[in-house]
């Protein structure tokens, strides 16, 4: 890490540093995808992490979750489920003879919605208002959730026996997609010959609320010069514009590239972003929202084509000098 730039506070910039370690004792081989997740986490988004099982999906978002001293729940999901086992319910109280809410595990600053496919949209959908306005609304009431707040979700794309695919609407309040991949070989033999498993509940805590919630503030006012916004918006168009999508990113893509820039500039300490930062966070951002037009293109509908079809783009628009 970078020194910290004038006017950030150095302490918590260098918690950055300690945060990354502390995920990397757990996570073997993955310093990137650490890194992408913990931009996440300052720009304020919520993360999905899809893969094959076994790589430490939900090790993770464990993991990450644990880094701050803050209220953790863990929803593991399955086709049962209804949405008052997500956002709770309201009862009678014989007592009190009045109706009283009870909050469900929604009412945490991190949910890890673990296997967040194996759920009937119904209770999918029991996470939208959450993730896009931070408040759920039960009975006609709305309840506003903890700050700082995130959703962790994990999935598996390859097997579909009793899943349900996200739809678009939901994978659109993602900021990023993230995919672990299995470990390099030097990696993979520390973690055969490791006396046991890591557990991410061992992490210790390096912030607390108040820390986070600064650090996304410090994230928020990191520059951006109208040639990388220029940058950001010429390729948001390409994808609007490209022949074999059926749909592009939406200006809720937009504003998350945008915030993602920032917290990766602060991450690497500037208090300025690059067109790198664009360009290097263009595919965990824009891949998962884009609808491939499965008429030009053979394949999955997201996933791989998605991510090639990115990276096209981002090869054909000019990077500002």
């Amino acid at each position: 890490m970078l020194a910290p730039p004038a006017g950030f506070p150095q302490q918590i910039l260098a918690r950055l540093s300690e945060l990354e370690t502390a995920l990397g004792s757990v996570i073997r081989g993955k310093r990137e995808t650490i890194r992408l997740s913990l931009v996440c986490l300052l720009a304020r988004g919520h993360l999905l992490i899809e893969d094959v099982p076994g790589v430490g999906k939900t090790t993770l978002g464990q993991a990450l979750a644990r880094v701050a001293a803050c209220k953790f729940h863990r929803i593991q999901f399955t086709a049962d489920m209804l949405p008052s086992d997500v956002v709770g319910v309201t009862i009678y109280n014989r007592q009190t003879e009045a109706f009283e809410f009870k909050p469900g595990p929604i009412f945490a600053n991190f949910l890890l919605a673990d296997e967040i496919n194996r759920t009937t949209p119904k209770t999918q959908s029991a996470l939208l208002e959450a993730m896009n306005e931070s408040q759920v609304t039960v009975d006609g009431h709305s309840h506003t959730l903890p700050r700082p707040f995130m959703v962790i979700a994990t999935q598996n794309p390859v097997e579909h026996h009793g899943t349900y695919p996200l739809p678009e609407s939901q994978l659109d309040r993602f900021l990023m997609r993230l995919r672990m991949g299995y470990p390099d070989a030097a990696s993979e033999r520390e973690i055969v010959r490791a006396p046991g498993q890591a557990a991410a509940a061992e992490i210790p805590a390096e912030l607390d609320a108040s820390d986070l919630l600064h650090l996304q503030d410090a994230a928020a006012r990191v520059m951006v010069d109208d040639a990388v916004v220029d940058y950001l918006l010429a390729i948001v168009e390409e994808t609007r514009r490209h022949e074999s999508l059926a749909l592009g990113v939406s200006p809720r893509g937009s504003q998350a590239l945008y915030r993602a820039a920032q917290a990766m500039a602060l991450a690497e300490g500037r208090d300025y972003a690059v067109p790198d930062d664009v360009k290097q966070l263009a595919v965990p951002v824009f891949a998962h929202r884009l609808v491939v037009d499965t008429r030009n293109v053979l394949g999955p509908r997201r996933g791989d084509a998605g991510e090639r079809i990115m990276q096209e783009i981002l090869s054909q628009v000019p990077v500002p000098l």
